[in-house]
């Protein structure tokens, strides 16, 4: 197991709907930021109980998102932005500070880097799998430029390996080393 990176999860959203469909210019269908929780439960091959993506065949490898929450920090400074947006804006599952999340996916091998979050209720594994690319919405909802502000720093879609809990607060990632 990897060595262990002291990180805060920032933020935990469980969305049952899209808040982001359509068109930007018609903004959200739904609160962007109803769906945040102190806690989540997390199951092996299926994702977050409740979220829309949960136990659907399609996304299962892609079920749950991870996001950055220094990704925030950078655009606002490059944007000039007078505060820092609200970290579920983005509609990410889980935000992280303490840890560059988009090398996750800058590093992912075949099978994909493998890594735990452990809040206190024991290691959850996720194995992840390709960047989440951002939308045209983060230029509605976050900033004009965001969207180009954003790429390559969107966070990493992944596949939850364990049952677990996560929860707010401070907590523990280790990723594992590759296999051999």
């Amino acid at each position: 197991m990897g060595e262990p990176v002291p990180v805060e999860v920032v933020a935990l959203l469980v969305s049952p709907v899209h808040a982001y469909e359509g068109r930007p210019q018609d903004g959200p269908g739904a609160d962007p930021l109803a769906g945040a929780r102190e806690c989540v439960e997390v199951r092996a091959g299926l994702g977050l109980v409740g979220d829309r993506y949960y136990g659907r065949p399609a996304h299962r490898r892609a079920a749950v998102t991870v996001f950055a929450a220094e990704s925030l920090d950078a655009i606002t400074r490059e944007l000039e932005l007078p505060a820092t947006p609200h970290p579920l804006l983005p509609r990410r599952n889980v935000v992280l500070r303490g840890f560059p999340v988009d090398d996750l996916a800058a590093r992912r091998g075949a099978d994909g880097v493998v890594f735990t979050v452990d809040c206190g209720d024991g290691p959850v594994r996720f194995r992840a799998h390709r960047p989440a690319s951002p939308c045209g919405w983060m230029n509605v909802v976050l900033a004009p430029g965001a969207h180009r502000a954003l790429r390559g720093r969107g966070g990493v879609r992944c596949e939850a390996l364990d049952d677990g809990v996560l929860r707010t607060g401070p907590a523990v990632l280790r990723v594992e080393p590759p296999r051999s």
